[in-house]
């Protein structure tokens, strides 16, 4: 199936979800992330604060174990820069100013920037990934830019409700795959 239907099917899946079944699927999915992955070598975690609109994963439940049990961590977010249309990567922590965007995404506000190169780690957004590690995000090309961009081995680990398709039919000379996918029931190796 091609991304733009499948775009549409997963984010009226993901929008359908309950904010019961939202939380409970969340938090499944950040204990798989915390009992599989060692992050005693991480030091800059990238990872993405959730649009509540889009009922995206609440990766709330990442940042609170990241901040009291992974002191050494530091949390990095993305924020946009429309004029050069590419994502910066600014330092997160419990002191941070976040406002909403034009586009509901809610961004820390500061000028703390992070080089790509120094992410060790990176969990990435998607409404649906296949069997190959490759994702269907929303569809500006943000994260494919990024991860272009980053160490080859930095860990690119994608977030899911839900379990993959076969197949993603037109991908691009510029998609990124992930290295792995975590859903509520299991850890997906792209490895």
């Amino acid at each position: 199936m091609k991304k733009s239907k499948l775009r549409k099917i997963y984010l009226t899946k993901q929008i359908s979800l309950s904010e019961v079944e939202r939380r409970e699927r969340g938090a499944q999915i950040s204990r798989q992330f915390f009992t599989n992955f060692d992050l005693d070598g991480i030091r800059f975690l990238h990872l993405f604060l959730s649009i509540s609109e889009k009922n995206e994963i609440d990766t709330s439940f990442f940042i609170n174990d990241l901040w009291s049990d992974y002191i050494n961590i530091r949390t990095i977010v993305p924020r946009v820069d429309f004029e050069a249309d590419v994502l910066e990567h600014v330092k997160f922590n419990s002191e941070s100013t976040l406002k909403v965007s034009n586009w509901g995404i809610p961004e820390p506000v500061g000028n703390q920037l992070i080089d790509e190169k120094k992410i060790d780690l990176v969990l990435v957004p998607l409404l649906c990934f296949d069997e190959r590690g490759y994702r269907v995000g929303h569809g500006k090309g943000y994260y494919d830019k990024f991860l272009s961009k980053c160490r080859k081995d930095c860990l690119k680990i994608g977030l899911s409700f839900f379990q993959p398709i076969e197949e993603i039919e037109d991908l691009h000379k510029f998609d990124v795959p992930l290295d792995f996918c975590i859903t509520p029931e299991r850890i997906w190796s792209f490895e």
